[in-house]
């Protein structure tokens, strides 16, 4: 099983804009706002499909069903859904302020869902734009729920402005929002567990406003966790993120290096420049706006650097 990529699943969203295209180079179908593009995906929703190669057309259900084991090697036993979700987001308006369950919470207040731990990787970010993570030192239940009634949300929550190269590791828990400007990849379970808390007062044109989980989100969050601040990338390897899900290294102006392998389940998500994978197949061009996921089975790749290139390595914990 070589190096996979799979076909974008791209959704309008009330909050997206057109950089899914414009920067990353996704066929946005028609003129509406792209919030999203799944990249990679085993959820019950949408399962990914192959876009290259000899297994071109098989689902990721289809391969976690019949060659697990080729894709997650030592860990095959301990998931019976992919382990993650990839996306990219054009976040040109604000994401509601949401929460995430964990694994356990999740069961009473999402059955038949994951928990939901994440991690983004800031591609760009315009002037102005912001990130919301984590409660404020001194927020507590009766001081949030204060705020939900007067609708001063965003009082309560650490932020800052993003730079294009921060990454923000957002376990399940985590009250956060991002918008105005912010083109992003992100890591992160295999859930859809979303629970809104606040959705900026925001209706559509007929005047309604989007459902809200107050309780559920209540109920889920962290009250312990405090302000969640970014790692920002400087290179030229660096782990930005660890916790038993995933972890994520940032790799740049690397030259050749061996990317893969030790019968484990990588990613490799290009984030600038252009580089070259030498597979089995032949030299695949890499760049911004792919996923690779290297199947455990594969053996260590060679990737070149050419011009600037920079990327993410994701790794699956045994």
């Amino acid at each position: 099983m070589g190096p996979l990529i799979f076909t974008p699943y791209l959704r309008p969203m009330v909050w997206g804009g057109r950089r899914l295209g414009e920067r990353l180079h996704k066929p946005l179908p028609d003129a509406q706002l792209y919030g999203e593009s799944w990249e990679v995906s085993d959820h019950s929703s949408y399962a990914s499909f192959v876009a290259n190669g000899p297994l071109a057309g098989i689902s990721l259900r289809e391969l976690m069903t019949n060659r697990r084991t080729e894709l997650l090697g030592q860990a095959a036993d301990k998931y019976s859904v992919f382990p993650w979700l990839v996306k990219y987001l054009d976040c040109h308006d604000w994401l509601s302020v949401q929460v995430h369950p964990n694994d356990e919470l999740v069961k009473k207040w999402w059955p038949g869902e994951g928990g939901k731990t994440e991690v983004w990787f800031i591609l760009e970010a315009q002037p102005g734009s912001r990130v919301y993570a984590g409660l404020l030192p001194g927020v507590d239940e009766k001081t949030l729920r204060a705020a939900l009634a007067k609708g001063t949300v965003a009082e309560c929550l650490h932020s800052f402005e993003p730079q294009a190269g921060d990454s923000v590791f957002l376990p399940a828990g985590t009250v956060h929002a991002v918008g105005g400007g912010v083109l992003m990849a992100e890591i992160q379970q295999t859930s859809d567990a979303t629970f809104r808390l606040f959705d900026w007062n925001r209706v559509d044109t007929q005047g309604k406003s989007r459902t809200l989980h107050i309780e559920e989100a209540l109920a889920c969050i962290d009250w312990k966790a405090g302000p969640v601040r970014a790692v920002h990338a400087n290179g030229p390897r660096q782990t930005l993120a660890t916790c038993p899900f995933f972890q994520l290294e940032y790799w740049s102006n690397a030259g050749e290096v061996g990317v893969g392998g030790q019968n484990t389940l990588h990613l490799l998500i290009p984030t600038s420049g252009a580089g070259k994978l030498l597979t089995a197949q032949g030299p695949q061009a890499v760049q911004a706006g792919q996923v690779w996921v290297l199947p455990a089975d594969l053996p260590t790749q060679r990737c070149i650097s050419e011009s600037g290139f920079a990327c993410l390595i994701c790794t699956l914990p045994i």
